[in-house]
């Protein structure tokens, strides 16, 4: 009898002691990569079927169960044996790094002890290069800007990494390089002119780069003026610009009062020809004998007087 109890006191003790437990990466990982993460006991032979993965949300500002979701396109992976539970994430972005934690559903087991530890791991990163031109209102939506002949260029490089990354321009078919993610020209000429790259490398991982070539174009200042009055250049200084808005809905209010005075006056001088209708009040209504209008008369027959 004493035996007994005192291997069901270990058993509870060594149970109460059974821990739940998070593994992951341990290092950085690069976007695009896939992660694993496991779910476990510190004691095997616990039952691992009454657990689940979490995952904190920034945006909410809670935890929210992970089961297995389709996540833009590529499906979270759990899996279940009769020792742990995985995860696997397919394609980790910047928005998967988590934390992630372990949770249990058993009834007997209440918080704190219900959950592991929080697991984050790093991501490395890099978002596709973006182009402004200084000055101008929007970002280079396209590959090829045209300026005109003496004018100054100033173009901006930029991105979203994990890291600062490093950027420098260069000339396509030119022997020179700038490092810098802005690219200044002054009095631009003919033979300014041509195709500019602009790369961005993290500092960490050489294979972790982007590049973007834009090509600058250099008319004639009758060429560019022709061009613009023809709507052929999409990017105007931002000045330029509103002058150019603001002179389009003055001339437009001004048409349309223009508009209005034209359709009052036109209007009043059609009410002032037009004549109305008739108003022919001379004739009457029949008079009969019988009536109260009638006059007195000597006939007896009930025709109308007039």
């Amino acid at each position: 009898m004493k035996v007994l109890l005192v291997v069901a006191v270990v058993a509870l003790i060594h149970g109460s002691y059974a821990t739940l437990l998070i593994k992951g990466p341990t290092e950085p990982v690069v976007e695009g990569q896939h992660v694993k993460l496991e779910c476990m006991y510190s004691d095997s032979e616990l039952n691992i079927t009454q657990v689940h993965f979490e995952v904190y949300y920034q945006g909410i500002q809670r935890w929210s169960p992970v089961w297995e979701e389709n996540w833009c396109f590529r499906t979270l992976g759990v899996h279940r044996t009769a020792e742990k539970l995985v995860l696997i994430i397919p394609y980790v972005g910047q928005y998967r790094k988590g934390p992630y934690r372990c949770v249990s559903d058993a009834e007997n087991v209440t918080a704190p002890d219900n959950s592991s530890q929080e697991l984050s791991f790093k991501v490395h990163y890099m978002s596709e290069l973006s182009l402004s031109r200084e000055g101008y209102t929007s970002h280079l939506g396209f590959e090829e800007l045209q300026v005109r002949l003496g004018e100054d260029v100033v173009v901006k490089c930029s991105t979203s990494s994990s890291e600062e990354p490093s950027y420098q321009w260069k000339k396509n078919g030119g022997d020179w390089i700038l490092p810098s993610s802005t690219l200044t020209l002054e009095k631009m000429n003919a033979t300014d002119g041509g195709q500019y790259t602009c790369m961005a490398e993290h500092p960490f991982l050489k294979s972790l780069n982007k590049r973007r070539t834009i090509t600058i174009t250099v008319l004639p200042k009758t060429s560019y003026l022709k061009r613009l009055y023809e709507g052929g250049l999409w990017y105007e200084p931002s000045n330029s610009r509103l002058i150019l808005i603001t002179s389009a809905a003055a001339v437009s209010f001004l048409v349309l009062i223009l508009f209005m005075i034209a359709s009052l006056y036109r209007r009043a001088k059609q009410t002032k020809t037009s004549k109305g209708p008739i108003d022919d009040r001379s004739q009457k209504k029949p008079i009969y004998k019988s009536s109260v209008e009638s006059l007195p008369s000597t006939y007896g027959d009930k025709q109308p007087l007039v």
